[in-house]
């Protein structure tokens, strides 16, 4: 395994997204054993707060924080994501890089447009990264399964699994406080709609709900569209009655 290729990647538009939606899941994964990477789509030059060289150490810190061993940036423009062949053939040199098992990508729903556009961009080009005659840099590979972030979303759409991350929900929070120049003050970000309260309390009382699905403390929210496989229902957790 070369030092890009990970078990786990997370592609999302921009800096501190994944620690928004799945930091929990990479820090546990990392725990685990597993490679873990983290793909930022843009450099997020066109947020209202900060810029590309604040954001980029924040996010730096914010990696160190989770223990990610692979943190890439495609470098395409914030608030101007196209899924066009251009955008898909650099990501599929990035996916083909890093050669994961497992790529999580933000829901198809997003309030940004780059959220959305993110989402079917990855997941075209972890489809086109596996086509051998399909050109570009590197080996054929494509992903075995694709993941989505449903974290804050508000559709009516109920999680396909919640990961327990009560264990390291800590470590998610000082990774999202490592992004001071976008969060601290701030009472909403990204799909994180206002209620007054501060931003921190809003992302603990959500990873609070989402945790409480599962009968633990902290959690956060996937959908696949694929039916999941159960090898043993004995073992199945999560108390019915």
């Amino acid at each position: 395994m070369t030092s890009q290729e990970v078990d786990l990647l997370a592609i999302a538009a921009h800096r501190d997204d994944v620690e928004l939606t799945c930091g929990g899941t990479l820090a546990k994964a990392v725990r685990a054993g597993h490679r873990v990477g983290i793909l930022d789509l843009t450099q997020g030059e066109t947020g209202t707060r900060g810029d590309a060289t604040t954001r980029a150490a924040e996010a730096e810190r914010a990696a160190r924080a989770l223990g990610v061993h692979v943190r890439l940036n495609a470098g395409l423009r914030d608030a101007h994501l196209q899924n066009d062949e251009p955008s898909r053939a650099t990501l599929i040199e990035l996916i083909r890089a890093t050669r994961p098992r497992v790529v999580i990508l933000p829901f198809p729903v997003g309030r940004h447009p780059d959220h959305r556009i993110a989402s079917e961009l990855g997941r075209d080009a972890c489809y086109l990264a596996g086509l051998a005659k399909y050109g570009g840099a590197g080996a054929a590979h494509r992903p075995f399964k694709i993941l989505y972030a449903l974290a804050y979303r508000e559709d009516p759409v109920k999680p396909s699994f919640v990961v327990d991350i009560s264990d390291s929900f800590d470590i998610k929070m000082t990774a999202i406080r490592c992004y001071a120049s976008q969060f601290d003050g701030a009472k909403a970000a990204g799909e994180i709609h206002p209620t007054g309260q501060d931003l921190y309390e809003l992302i603990r009382i959500q990873s609070a709900h989402y945790g409480s699905l599962i009968r633990s403390a902290y959690g956060e929210p996937f959908f696949c569209y694929e039916t999941l496989a159960v090898a043993d229902v004995v073992q199945l957790g999560v108390q019915s009655l």
